[in-house]
């Protein structure tokens, strides 16, 4: 689905099924999300599709909301190449200091701690970045990943407008089924 304008993007959140259907994103907390603490969103319903069906378990039933995202003040390593080499550089700087000091590779966590820490990240509002793919549901060729995979991280819920109840379905271990879509 992607962008709606310039500064604004249609994304979808996933979450598991809950008695009460939500009215505004959760804030993803775990020491292991990619960008630390934040609002995830997918930039394709497959893939908030995909997320619900293999990631959100402990209810076996998800649901997917959309949202229109301001993304003004969103750092874009998808498709902005000086926003993309300033991300490597700075992720990159914080590796390489991390595996000086404990001889090891830095983790997520370490990451995220550093994210947080960090003056330039106070000057954003999110993260649009890509993740790789790890199957070729995503494709129509075997083993060629030609689509990004794309997901955006706010880290303040003011950019999110217009959230809004999409689709539910069940979590699947073998193929995706049939999922109930309601209209827009």
């Amino acid at each position: 689905m992607g962008a709606i304008d310039e500064l604004n993007r249609r994304m979808y959140h996933t979450q598991e099924k809950r008695k009460k259907r939500l009215t505004r994103p959760i804030k993803c907390t775990r020491d292991d999300a990619w960008l630390g603490t934040g609002y995830y969103f997918w930039d394709e319903l497959e893939d908030a599709v995909f997320w619900g069906e293999t990631g959100k378990r402990r209810t076996n039933e998800y649901e997917i909301f959309e949202a229109d995202i301001n993304t003004e003040k969103v750092l874009d390593t998808v498709f902005n190449e000086k926003h993309y080499r300033f991300w490597i550089k700075q992720i990159e700087k914080v590796a390489k200091a991390i595996i000086k000091k404990t001889n090891e590779k830095a983790t997520i966590k370490e990451i995220n701690e550093y994210l947080i820490e960090n003056p330039w990240i106070n000057k954003i509002s999110g993260i649009l970045f890509q993740d790789m793919p790890t199957n070729d549901r995503h494709t129509l060729i075997k083993g060629f990943y030609y689509k990004k995979r794309i997901q955006l991280v706010a880290y303040i819920i003011n950019i999110v407008s217009r959230f809004k109840f999409n689709m539910e379905g069940r979590c699947s271990d073998v193929r995706p089924r049939k999922i109930r879509q309601t209209g827009r």
